[in-house]
């Protein structure tokens, strides 16, 4: 069990640096961009055409969970509730939400 909190700590700590580090270079960029990018003025508007529109692309499906993902959690959930950090409520709550995918 303490290696399983610490595995989940360290992959927070990893995230969470990965993303400071991302936004900063992005800032960074964004700030470079601006300073070399001379201020144009936008082009006079065509009048002779007419804007066309496209059409969204439809929204993606939902994601359905595969057996193997399914059973996977399952048995972290099982070992969590085995281990006493999920108490039967909760343990059964989260299997609920987990079968109803």
């Amino acid at each position: 069990m303490p290696g399983l909190v610490r595995g989940v700590a360290r992959t927070a700590v990893i995230a969470g640096t990965a993303t400071a580090v991302s936004n900063r270079v992005s800032r960074r960029q964004v700030e470079r961009w601006s300073e070399e990018a001379p201020a144009q003025s936008a082009p006079p508007p065509v009048q002779d055409q007419q804007p066309q529109y496209q059409q969204a692309p439809p929204p993606p499906a939902p994601a359905t969970a595969s057996t193997g993902d399914m059973l996977t959690q399952l048995k972290t959930l099982g070992e969590l509730h085995a281990a006493g950090v999920l108490t039967d409520e909760e343990f059964a709550e989260q299997k609920a939400k987990i079968l109803s995918t």
